[in-house]
């Protein structure tokens, strides 16, 4: 993916509760003086305007005077709010999810919005002038402020009802959720050089000393991957005449010295080489939704564990989760992984990716919620019901023997936690049934997913 470094750049930028606020204030500052050469011009005759101010300087300074210090009390109160939002958020949902109200744009909005018509009446305020020699009273910057502050209360009421929607957990899930649709959609397939379908044929193009000889490339720093620069590294494997085999895929913690890639052959791996390597490796502090697909699927499950915690008790939370996972794992499994080895134009074997498999996105989203909800039988329940309606998505026996183990491991746990014959008996029923529907035919349109006979009890 390219422009990985913008796109983080841009990422931060959204993150942030300055940014936005800063453009909407610098964007006060220009409509404050445009409005007030408009005051100031001859040509133009503001006072003919019925619903344009017309009071005096002592009634324009004690209108402007209220509305900008009722802003900074209102905005004040807001950033209060948006703190305690933050709290509820980090303590009930986990603090990864923090970045996700971070980057909301409607509490940037407010914030900014407030700032932006304080500033407005402040710089309209100093220009007022009463029984001077030259009085002057922009009556246009005036009236747009009082539409300002009309505006403001808007807003406010706007911030009450988003502040209170927010931290919903229906619309925390939904926000993950549609992150999750969003980095698969944009992750797969992915380009990188010219793609050739034919694993086998890739593979012969290995060469058969590679991992004899290949040399490390080594990290210059710690951190997480947040992203690679696949054009760079191509361009470098094209470059040098050389073929890489990234060992390390986005979501991955990096150790400063640990390998990045293994390049072939060693003698033309130098300094400068290993220098621009590095630099199509973007490492930061924080995991990133990027090209990390299994990110959003770790704030699900993130989401479902501490629901299923002792102190919180909310099955009914993690039952959302697993219908999300449920969705987000039924389009994952409906598209084409992209193959690890990539080739330049001409053809040549140059980039060998750490592929992402589906293997390890379904036990990202299924072991630990299985672990913790062993006990809860409408937990189990919903988990099974979940891999059955992912199996008629799946496109590969592999990918079905994959849902089929975890079908087994959901199974054995239920026997090991649950002791009352009732709930015991509706597991197995909803066993079968997922079993049922492995068995099936994916989108493929094979019969390859036979499986033995269930265990039974």
């Amino acid at each position: 993916m390219k422009h990985i470094k913008l796109s983080k750049f841009w990422d931060n930028l959204r993150s942030s509760y300055w940014f936005l606020p800063t453009l909407m204030a610098v964007g006060a500052i220009a409509l404050a003086f445009g409005l007030l050469a408009i005051d100031r011009s001859d040509s133009i005759d503001i006072s003919a305007l019925s619903w344009i101010y017309q009071g005096g300087a002592d009634g324009a300074r004690e209108v402007l005077s209220v509305i900008a210090g009722s802003m900074v009390t209102v905005a004040a109160t807001a950033f209060s709010i948006t703190i305690v939002a933050l709290q509820l958020a980090s303590s009930h949902f986990g603090p990864r999810l923090l970045r996700n109200f971070m980057q909301d744009q409607g509490n940037q909005i407010v914030l900014g919005t407030f700032i932006a018509t304080f500033i407005y009446c402040l710089l309209v305020l100093r220009t007022i002038r009463g029984e001077d020699h030259e009085p002057f009273v922009p009556q246009l910057s005036v009236t747009v402020g009082v539409l300002l502050a009309m505006a403001s209360i808007g807003v406010l009421i706007y911030f009450i009802h988003h502040a209170s929607t927010i931290i919903q957990v229906s619309h925390v899930i939904a926000d993950v959720s549609h992150d999750l649709e969003q980095v698969t959609n944009r992750l797969f397939p992915e380009a990188l050089g010219q793609e050739i379908d034919q694993q086998g044929e890739s593979t012969r193009d290995m060469p058969t000393d590679f991992d004899a000889t290949a040399q490390p490339v080594q990290a210059k720093k710690t951190g997480y991957l947040q992203g690679i620069e696949d054009d760079v590294l191509m361009q470098v494997a094209c470059d040098e005449n050389l073929l890489l085999q990234v060992k390390a895929y986005p979501g991955a913690f990096i150790i400063e010295g640990g390998p990045l890639v293994m390049a072939y052959p060693a003698n033309r791996v130098t300094q400068s080489v290993g220098d621009r390597i590095n630099q199509a490796f973007v490492l930061g502090h924080e995991l990133t939704k990027q090209q990390n697909v299994a990110f959003p699927i770790e704030q699900l499950v993130e989401i479902a564990l501490r629901a299923l915690s002792p102190a919180i008790n909310d099955p009914f939370t993690a039952i959302r989760c697993i219908d999300q996972l449920a969705d987000g794992l039924a389009r994952l499994a409906s598209r084409e992984f992209p193959s690890p080895y990539r080739y330049d134009q001409s053809h040549n074997l140059r980039v060998i990716a750490a592929p992402v498999k589906f293997e390890t996105l379904a036990n990202t989203a299924f072991n630990q919620i299985r672990q913790y909800g062993s006990t809860d039988t409408v937990v189990i329940g919903r988990l099974l019901a979940a891999i059955a309606a992912i199996a008629p998505f799946t496109r590969h026996f592999k990918q079905r023997h994959i849902l089929q183990q975890h079908v087994e491991a959901i199974w054995h746990s239920s026997q090991q936690s649950l002791t009352h014959q009732r709930d015991l008996e509706t597991i197995e029923k909803q066993y079968h049934t997922a079993l049922a529907a492995l068995q099936g035919t994916g989108l493929s349109g094979g019969n390859d997913s036979l499986y033995p006979s269930p265990h039974k009890r």
